[in-house]
Parts: structure tokens; C-alpha cells; sequence
């Protein structure tokens, strides 16, 4: 390995202000919400999509291991920090064109660095009738990084990988891969169909090391008629078996109008719509029963929210709100069903009352308002201030960065299949082991099908505080280890735990080595990255 020569070449081919140093490359990127800390050789900041097949080149000749990353804002999952030590860092942040769009059909081509709020000011600008992929991470995140790490969001595309149909990546030895029906057929179908032609290779540049993804095109969504959102509340724990059965006949039924349907526990909704209680926590730095009980009155939120979406024209929205009517009234309590301008005339009518009601009130429908605003397909920061529910620090930017501002965040997201006996022993596993750790059980369930539920807890610690995030670390471990006994898996992992996925499979990551000796035989895109 040859750092120094490849930092040289590179420099010669990049620009030297684009070429960073191990100690500015430390600086510039080093800093995770999840105090992991990886030594950096270098980092490499790309402008020009067409430089990626040398910068590989490059690598290869010199043996050096890079590490891409889109827009380096994976916040709770190892931020911009690569896998393994030493690696030479490539930030794509800089390609934010949008390559291509289909204004008829709603597809869009564009590169790595193009976020959620590109997207939606471009959008906004042509008067294009689509729906940005939106996620609670924000609107400087990438949306084509968020849909190679399969992630979700709330619009009607639940699954943003599902809606991608057609990439370009640049492999280890600096060598192109382009799908067969693009070089085959031509752009136009290779942008309107998922599968292409021939063996189905697109979904190995997916949570992988395999090449660098230089363009992605994805499918939008088309803006409906109508979008609603129905919101109602579970006002006692018991109520969560029963609600579970509800949420799968809903999905059953009215999959395609009804987007994914979000189920939070009281501490995770207080945690996006009021401040952390400093003053009140117990000895052992957590909330108090009692204060989580009191917030909850002042906030008006009820041990279960649920939050959905509906989306299609006047008549289809209006009848599956009167299915949902049916199908959760036994269970469900304050049902309501806005639409986002109904949400922004509450939050404004909010700020008339007075006193410590109108306070809590004035909070969750400003939240709120937001939340049908993000469901709308306009990117915003309403689930970002959960990242920031320990910190004390302020906020450093005009926009939230997590890493930048202090928080300590890691996620913890297993799938657990829609079964209310299921969904009861996994809410109760998280609420035995996160406070072992001196962590609020913060617990969201999202549906990913009629079948089964993605749930994201986000594990909100101190930086500052000794200790903090060695038990934040022991806390993901021993929810990994017992969810996993349990039947229970994550969807994703951050950086540190990725090593420990490899060790558990075999014949998986055989077949990846074979992949690998062929197309990268010294091992140098993404050493460890999901293997």
C-alpha cells in the first residue's frame, strides 16, 4: 500500500484543494453521534462524476482501500466514518446534478450528492406535480444514498430501493457497470423498468462495497388530489395487542391508499415535541415515571400515537378513511383526519391558548403541522430534535447536523414480524434493557407490508457524560444479542457492528468472496462494509 504516491496522483488529477491529508481528512470527517472513532488516510472530494473511473484506477495501481459516501449524513450509523482504519475517504457530496427527468412519467436521474431539498426545490421550480422520497433525517441528506442503504420513508414509495430502476457505478478497477437493458435497449426503458433484462445485478450496489454508484434514476410519485393524514391515540398500553391486528387488516385492505402506518410509544413522541427535563431526571439520569406521565398530560400524548398517511383522489381518500373509522374505533381514541393546510390553521390557533395546555398544545401541533408537510413530500427537520433531546449544546448552523452539534445517537432498527404476541414481547425486551442502560425506551414502529414492522429506536445519550456512550454500545449489543435469539434482526447496521454480521453468516459471505476475488481482488472499496 502506497498512500502517499496515490494521495500525489490524485492530487495531480483532482486539484490539491480537493485532496485532504490524514490530519484535515481527521478533522473534516472523523466526528460520528456515535463517538466511533476510525483513523482516516486521506479523504478525496469529487466535483466531476467523469474523475471516478481514474480516481479507482489509481487506488488499485497503489492498493489503497477507499471508502465512498454520498453525503456523509448517516447519522447514528457511523456518519461519513468508514468501515475499517486507514481507509481513504471519497466524498461525492459535490455531484448534485440532476441528470435527467421525465416530467410525464415522473422519473428522475440524478448523482450522489443531490439532497432531499434539491429535489424539491427543483421540483418546486418546473412545477412538477412529483413527490420528493422524504425521510426524518432531513433535507441535506442524499436521496440516492438513502435508497442504497434500502432505507424508507412516509410518501407512497414507502420503499425508496423499490422505486429505483436504473444505476451506473464505477467498479474497484476503475472499469463501469451499466445495467443491460440501458446498453442494450437504451436509456429511456432502462429508466421506466426496475428489472431490466437479463440477471438482476442492480441490487448488489445495495448495502455493499461492490462499486461506486455515480447515478441513480428513481421513480417519484405522483402528487394526489387529496393527502390526509389520520392520527389517533392509544390511551392505554393494553390497547397495543389488538391495535397490531387493526394495523395489519388496514394494510391488508388498503395498501396502495394508505401509506405506512407509524406507531410510537409516549417517550419517543415527547422526544420530537418537547425538551429533555434536565431538572427532573432521577438519580439514575433517567425520567421518572411520574415526569413521563406529567409530560404526557402537558403534551396531550397518550401512551400509543399512531400516525398515517392517504393519499389518491377525494372519493378513494374518503373512503378508506371511513375503513380506517371502522377498522380502529374499538381500539383507537382522538381520531383525527387533516389535511396539511387543517394542521398549519391548528397550529396557528394553538398559539391563542394560554397557559401550560396551550404550551404543550402549542408544541405537538406545530410538530404536527410539520409531520403533514414531510408527508406531502416537502423535506423538513420535524424528527430531527429527538437526535438532540440529551444535548445541551446549541445548535452550531442554521441547519440540525447531529454530528457536528454534539449529540450522541446510535439506532438500533430490527424487523419483527405484525403479531401482536410478537410486538408485546419486543416492546418489553427494549423497555428491560435500554434503562439497564440509563436509556429511555424510545420505540417506533413503522409497516413495511401487511406483515411486518420495521422498528426504529433511537438510542439518545450524552456525549458529554463519562461512560454514556460505553453503555449506549452495551445497550446495542445486548439488543442485538436478544433480539436476535428472539427472532428479531436489524434492516441495517452502523459501522461497528458490521463485523459481527459477517461472523454470523457462511454460505452468504462465500458467495460475496467469490463476487469479490473477481471484482475486487486486493480488496480496496469499502473493506468491511456489510461483510
Amino acid at each position: 500500500m502506497d498512500t502517499s504516491s496515490a494521495l500525489s496522483q490524485w492530487q495531480a488529477l483532482l486539484g490539491e484543494a480537493n485532496v485532504l491529508k490524514s490530519e484535515a481528512a481527521q478533522a473534516a470527517y472523523g466526528t460520528d453521534t456515535s463517538v466511533i472513532q476510525r483513523r482516516i488516510a486521506g479523504a478525496l472530494r469529487i466535483t466531476d462524476s467523469t474523475t471516478l473511473q481514474d480516481v479507482m484506477r489509481i487506488a488499485s495501481r497503489n492498493l489503497v482501500p477507499v471508502y465512498p459516501f454520498s453525503t456523509g449524513l448517516n447519522w447514528g450509523y457511523g456518519t461519513s466514518l468508514p468501515a475499517h482504519d486507514d481507509c481513504v475517504l471519497i466524498d461525492l457530496s459535490r455531484l448534485t446534478k440532476i441528470l435527467h427527468f421525465d416530467a410525464e412519467l415522473g422519473v428522475v436521474t440524478l448523482e450522489p450528492g443531490v439532497t432531499q431539498a434539491m429535489l424539491s426545490d427543483f421540483l418546486i421550480a418546473g412545477k412538477h406535480e412529483f413527490l420528493v422520497p422524504v425521510t426524518g433525517a432531513g433535507p441535506t441528506c442524499s436521496v440516492l444514498g438513502n435508497a442504497l442503504e434500502r432505507g424508507y420513508g412516509v410518501t407512497p414509495y414507502v420503499d425508496h430501493f423499490g422505486a429505483v430502476t436504473d444505476i451506473e457505478a464505477v467498479l474497484p478497477d476503475g472499469s463501469l457497470y451499466r445495467t443491460a437493458l440501458r446498453e442494450a435497449g437504451g436509456e429511456e426503458l432502462a429508466r421506466l423498468f426496475k428489472w431490466g433484462i437479463g440477471p438482476y445485478m442492480t441490487g448488489l450496489f445495495t448495502q455493499s462495497g461492490f462499486g461506486i454508484v455515480r447515478r441513480m434514476s428513481i421513480v417519484l410519485a405522483r402528487r394526489p388530489e387529496c393527502v390526509k393524514v389520520c392520527m389517533f391515540s392509544l390511551k392505554e398500553d393494553a390497547l397495543l395487542e389488538p391495535a397490531t391486528l387493526r394495523i395489519r387488516s388496514v394494510m391488508t385492505r388498503l395498501n396502495g391508499t394508505v401509506g405506512a402506518i407509524n406507531l410510537m410509544n409516549q417517550l419517543r413522541v415527547l422526544s420530537m415535541a418537547s425538551p429533555f427535563p434536565y431538572d427532573k431526571v432521577g438519580a439514575n439520569g433517567m425520567i421518572p415515571a411520574d415526569v413521563v406521565a406529567t409530560m404526557g398530560r402537558q403534551y396531550q400524548i397518550f401512551p400509543w400515537t399512531g400516525f398515517s398517511t392517504l393519499y389518491g383522489t377525494r372519493r378513494m381518500v374518503a373512503a378508506a378513511q371511513k375503513e380506517m373509522k371502522a377498522a380502529l374505533g374499538d381500539v383507537a381514541s382522538r381520531m383525527m383526519f387533516l389535511t396539511p393546510e387543517r394542521a398549519a390553521q391548528l397550529a396557528r390557533l394553538a398559539h391563542l391558548i394560554p397557559g401550560k395546555f396551550g404550551h404543550g398544545l402549542q408544541g405537538m401541533t406545530a410538530t404536527l403541522a410539520k409531520s403533514l408537510q414531510l408527508v406531502a413530500g416537502v423535506p423538513n427537520e420535524t424528527a430531527m430534535p429527538l437526535a438532540y433531546w440529551r444535548n445541551a449544546r446549541p445548535q452550531i448552523g442554521s441547519m440540525k447536523n447531529p454530528s457536528q452539534d454534539g449529540c450522541g445517537l446510535s439506532w438500533y432498527a430490527p424487523l419483527v414480524p405484525m403479531r401482536a404476541a410478537d410486538v408485546r414481547a419486543y416492546v418489553n425486551m427494549v423497555k428491560e434493557i435500554a434503562p439497564r442502560h440509563g436509556l429511555e425506551p424510545l420505540i417506533t414502529f413503522t409497516t413495511l407490508s401487511d406483515k411486518l414492522f420495521d422498528s426504529t429506536v433511537p438510542l439518545v445519550f450524552d456525549r458529554d457524560k463519562p461512560g454514556a456512550a460505553e453503555a449506549t454500545a452495551a445497550c446495542y449489543k445486548e439488543l442485538f444479542d436478544t433480539g436476535r435469539a428472539k427472532g428479531w434482526f436489524p434492516y441495517r447496521v452502523g459501522i461497528n457492528t458490521m463485523q459481527t454480521l459477517a461472523d454470523l453468516q457462511s454460505d452468504s459471505k462465500t458467495f460475496q468472496a467469490r463476487l469479490r476475488k473477481d471484482l475486487d481482488p486486493n480488496d480496496i472499496l469499502s473493506p468491511g462494509r456489510y461483510r
